[in-house]
């Protein structure tokens, strides 16, 4: 996959612009987070303006999955995805008319470049579809690793049912930290949805993103407010590797993000970013 590491980011520093999704939900602007230079697959944020609408019968040739971050977007004969609501929509799938009445806003991933269905799509697999989840309403799984600090729960949104790649909300109480780095061995995305994060590469608020590759060590992280993530793998279910030597952890750690040259000169020009409950 031929996306940098990008570690890590706040989203409000990155423009609006519809072309990301002209193609697809037109009137509607993105943010784009990270972006696959050979498929075209992407994470974006994306909005939509109060009184937005689409008719039916769009389907996609790509996977699109989503979790709506402030208010609402409605099918016609179907679901209303609310703040927490979660879909995965494979290819194929039809959708009905589209409408945001007052607006809404959206963490949306493309498994390739954007575009409407064709003749070579196949037909939707259902095994692959959710729709009309509430992530408001999901229960919280326990501690879903033995050396995972306590404090912390899961609520698991989507596990693919052919590559098992993972999207889930993580949630963590307030003065919480560890002491111990950890790696991965599949790709790691996160969207920082409410809360703080302090970590060995600065401190990350509402709306902070990253990408991390397989294999990289990252953390100890804590958090003073408690915090909630939106987490995805890609290359399998997450797996975890804690480190044997325990590392200092520090509130407030330097601000150091890993960027790529673009990136790093835009978070470089840009002001700090407050700690605001909906940053959107």
């Amino acid at each position: 996959m031929a996306r940098p590491r990008i570690e890590f980011l706040q989203s409000q520093h990155l423009p609006w612009d519809a072309a990301p999704v002209a193609a697809i939900r037109p009137g509607a602007a993105a943010r784009v987070l990270s972006r696959d230079a050979d498929t075209g697959a992407c994470s974006l944020v994306v909005r939509y303006p109060a009184g937005w609408s689409q008719p039916a019968g769009q389907a996609l040739a790509v996977d699109e999955e989503f979790l709506i971050l402030d208010g609402a977007l409605e099918e016609a004969g179907g679901d209303r995805h609310g703040p927490f609501g979660f879909a995965h929509l494979p290819p194929g799938h039809v959708r009905g008319a589209l409408s945001a009445p007052g607006g809404a806003v959206a963490v949306v991933f493309f498994s390739a470049r954007p575009r409407p269905s064709d003749a070579a799509t196949p037909p939707p697999d259902p095994a692959r579809l959710v729709t009309g989840l509430d992530g408001l309403r999901l229960p919280y799984t326990g501690n879903f690793h033995p050396e995972f600090p306590p404090g912390a729960g899961r609520r698991m949104l989507y596990e693919d049912p052919e590559t098992r790649d993972q999207t889930w909300l993580l949630g963590t109480l307030g003065l919480r930290w560890a002491e111990r780095a950890e790696r991965h061995p599949v790709v790691e995305e996160m969207f920082l949805i409410a809360g703080e994060v302090h970590g060995n590469l600065g401190v990350m608020r509402p709306g902070a993103y990253f990408w991390r590759p397989p294999h990289i060590a990252h953390g100890p992280y804590g958090s003073l407010t408690g915090n909630i993530y939106l987490f995805r793998t890609k290359g399998g279910p997450l797996s975890t590797e804690y480190e044997d030597a325990p590392v200092p952890f520090h509130w407030w750690p330097e601000h150091a993000p890993v960027l790529p040259d673009d990136l790093a000169a835009l978070d470089a020009s840009a002001a700090p970013v407050a700690g605001a409950t909906r940053p959107w």
